[in-house]
């Protein structure tokens, strides 16, 4: 059951979207909930992925989200013994939300030049992949990004991704930077310049990791009225 937030600007609407904004409309609230999308982190490990917020400002919103129920911290048992924040079941509820918000979110051109986050980058893939493009495809994919490694599955024209090791189950291995996987799938870099760069490692079927790198087309940039 979730706690009502006091001490908190509301919209004072009994519309349930403006209910919904009293929760997680602040600045940073969604994109705290993104940072948690595909698991439990650290306050230190949020932070990498949110470096423009301020670690008050981070702690505060941590907190608004705690009373409201869309987030929980719990220990980790042994050897980590750590202290993590992780989405409650409420919290995950709002993955459906910041998957619309991306793909609508992608048609507006980009002017940051702050590189994409490693958790950001995982979500738009599963944002943009498109089914179509997948069919017939049935691949397991060992994706090792920097130190983390993901497990992305096509299949029946579905894209799973999940944080963890694979177990060696995976068709093809990926062995890349953040920065060269985007380029690659969203800026056009060919895979083939990149293997060549050695900014790239495959092993395994590497016709498996060609038809993964099509299957996020970009969505036309968003219509602009004329004047």
């Amino acid at each position: 059951m979730t706690q009502r937030v006091t001490d908190r600007r509301s919209y004072n609407d009994p519309c349930g979207i403006a209910r919904g904004l009293d929760v997680i409309g602040e600045r940073w609230a969604l994109l705290v909930v993104r940072e948690l999308l595909l698991g439990p982190k650290r306050f230190t490990q949020l932070r990498l992925g949110l470096h423009g917020a301020s670690q008050n400002v981070l702690s505060q919103r941590l907190r608004e989200l705690e009373q409201a129920g869309v987030v929980r911290r719990r220990k980790l048992g042994p050897p980590a013994a750590a202290w993590v924040y992780e989405l409650t079941e409420w919290g995950r509820d709002l993955e459906p939300l910041l998957m619309a918000l991306g793909r609508w979110g992608s048609r507006i051109p980009v002017t940051s030049e702050t590189e994409l986050g490693l958790d950001a980058l995982i979500l738009a893939l599963r944002t943009m992949f498109d089914p179509r493009a997948a069919q017939g495809l049935r691949a397991t994919y060992d994706l090792r990004i920097g130190d983390d490694r993901f497990l992305a599955e096509v299949a029946d024209g579905r894209l799973d991704i999940v944080r963890g090791d694979p177990g060696g189950r995976a068709d093809a291995v990926v062995e890349t930077d953040v920065t060269t996987l985007r380029e690659i799938v969203f800026g056009g870099l060919p895979l083939a310049d990149a293997v060549g760069s050695g900014a790239l490692k495959i092993g395994g079927d590497r016709q498996a990791v060609e038809r993964l790198t099509g299957l996020f087309p970009l969505l036309p940039p968003r219509p602009v009225d004329a004047e």
